[in-house]
């Protein structure tokens, strides 16, 4: 059992001193064990245990009286508690160290001016909103605000101008830029000096010496008490390139973002009809600015009007061609569709139902198709087509096609039940969309080498398509490697060179054409090396998050 001097019972708080009396009487002894009694007397009998509840009362006398005592004083008089034990207590020694250290006594200052409404005189206006009185250039008593910034040289501030109503103002703040992370200037903000000179009505000269400015920049700013906008969490894939430098209706080049086709951006702010801005995910906190969808539209549908050849100027016709959509025709009208941005989402990892291989007509890509097929016929399934034509003696319905009449199939591609259908040599051949589902349900990912035209209808959140562009090499690497199928006794039909470049020549077209459909593109300049990599991408699928159109998630 602890027994308590005079002297500590006295200095102890109430709260101890009943507890313990507690604990001493029988009643309460009765109710816990003797060893849990002596266990929790030793405790708070302990002499560090009652200088950390001395402690808390002091504070806790100085919270009650606040209005009488500040933290400062209170702070000094824990700190005279503490002197006896420093000597002898390194925790004693730390706390007393901290509570005289020169930083945390004027931190206690501060929370004591401000607790007490004791606050020193206004502070210069360089550094302070305050109201114009006349005397600061007349600007009809508008509250101006003084702002310091440091500008590095060949660097950008993050931010537009622009001039209204014969004043400079903050058009745009580039997200992620010097200005954005200080948060000192708003949209909206007027720019009435630069360096303390006024140049009020002469906002293009103003903006000049702000652009030439470098080092330290003191800004006299009336500002627009506007609140900035939510932060938009939009991803666009691009289906351009895109190069500020070059482009001479963006408002700032140097704030602009370059970005390649295919790349994905997060559009962060999008209250500009004209121009976003947008940042890289990869991570980058800073934006730039880039064509709206609208802007980059009417760019495009921008087109002088051709004189007629024969130099002769015709009038007005009001007569126009009207050009009737024929499926048959279907890649003349994909060739003027206009696709400047595609909305999408990131998805983890998961498998895609079809694998949809697209290439000009001797790249290969059949071949890789039987590879692949070859190499896993448990995870890889394919369809069979239709045909008219009459089945030879050694084929099966089913087995290589599907035989039926020319009517039937007639009848079939009216109603839509074909993906693609083609004449050949007076019979008609076709892939049904039927056969895609049941390869599909068999839960195999069923693999396809179609024309690009059938894209449009694959790309869905039924199909959840896996398109790959199978690239033509260069024509000299395609002729290396016709020559070495020659060789190897691997050649079909024989091609001159003209064939090898209208090979080149059309997969150039269809990348350009279709590109806006393709998740990656191989170029088969080997096909054991083509095999290998596109075997990769699809494992790829499994393991990294993919970029889907948003349509397949909502």
């Amino acid at each position: 059992m602890v027994v308590l001097s005079n002297s500590e019972q006295e200095e102890n708080s109430e709260a101890v001193q009943t507890i313990l009396r507690s604990l001493d009487n029988p009643q309460t002894a009765g109710l816990i064990l003797e060893e849990q009694a002596n266990a929790l007397k030793t405790i708070l009998g302990d002499a560090s245990v009652l200088k950390l509840v001395r402690a808390h009362d002091k504070l806790e006398e100085g919270r009650k009286q606040v209005e009488t005592q500040d933290t400062v004083q209170l702070a000094k008089e824990v700190t005279d508690e503490l002197e006896a034990q420093v000597t002898r207590d390194d925790s004693a020694a730390e706390l007393s160290g901290l509570l005289q250290d020169p930083h945390f006594v004027s931190l206690l200052e501060v929370h004591d001016g401000v607790a007490f409404k004791t606050y020193a005189s206004p502070p210069a206006p360089s550094a302070a909103l305050v109201e114009d009185s006349g005397t600061m250039n007349g600007f009809g008593g508008q509250p101006i605000r003084m702002v310091g910034l440091h500008k590095q040289p060949n660097k950008p501030l993050g931010m537009t101008l622009g001039v209204e109503n014969g004043d400079l103002v903050v058009a745009r703040i580039i997200h992620g830029g010097m200005i954005d992370r200080q948060g000192l200037l708003h949209v909206g903000d007027k720019i009435k000096e630069v360096n303390g000179k006024d140049m009020s009505g002469n906002p293009n000269e103003l903006q000049d010496l702000l652009r030439d400015s470098t080092g330290k920049i003191f800004l006299k700013v009336i500002p627009s008490n506007v609140e900035a906008p939510a932060l938009s969490q939009v991803f666009l894939r691009a289906h351009f390139d895109y190069d500020p430098t070059k482009d001479t209706m963006i408002p700032c080049p140097d704030a602009g973002l370059s970005f390649k086709r295919g790349e994905v951006l997060q559009i962060v702010e999008q209250d500009d009809p004209n121009w976003w801005q947008a940042k890289r995910t990869d991570d980058s906190d800073e934006a730039g600015i880039i064509p709206s969808q609208i802007c980059e539209e009417r760019r495009r549908s921008f087109v002088r009007k051709e004189r007629p050849k024969s130099g002769i100027f015709c009038g007005g016709s009001k007569k126009k061609q009207k050009i009737m959509y024929k499926s048959a025709k279907n890649s003349d009208f994909d060739k003027h569709e206009m696709l400047v941005y595609e909305e999408v989402a990131r998805m983890p990892p998961f498998h895609r139902k079809t694998l949809v291989l697209v290439g000009a007509q001797g790249v290969g890509r059949r071949t890789l198709k039987s590879r692949l097929m070859l190499s896993d016929r448990s995870r890889f399934g394919t369809t069979i087509p239709h045909t008219s034509r009459v089945p030879r003696e050694d084929e099966q319905s089913g087995k290589n096609y599907h035989f039926t009449t020319r009517q039937e199939m007639e009848q079939d591609i009216r109603a839509g039940m074909y993906l693609e259908n083609g004449d050949f040599e007076g019979n008609l051949y076709g892939t049904k969309v039927d056969s895609i589902r049941e390869v599909m349900r068999s839960g195999k990912m069923c693999i396809l080498d179609v024309n690009p035209t059938a894209l449009k209808i694959l790309k869905n959140p039924e199909f959840m398509p896996f398109v790959v562009f199978i690239a033509a090499p260069s024509l000299d690497d395609m002729k290396v490697r016709y020559k070495n199928a020659q060789a190897d006794g691997n050649i079909v039909r024989k091609r001159t060179d003209e064939d090898l470049q209208k090979t080149v020549d059309e997969s150039e077209k269809l990348y350009n054409t279709y590109s806006h459909y393709f998740d990656c593109v191989i170029k088969n300049e080997n096909l054991e090396d083509g095999l290998m990599e596109l075997k990769q991408r699809i494992e790829d699928l499994s393991t990294e998050p993919q970029w889907v159109p948003v349509s397949w998630v909502y």
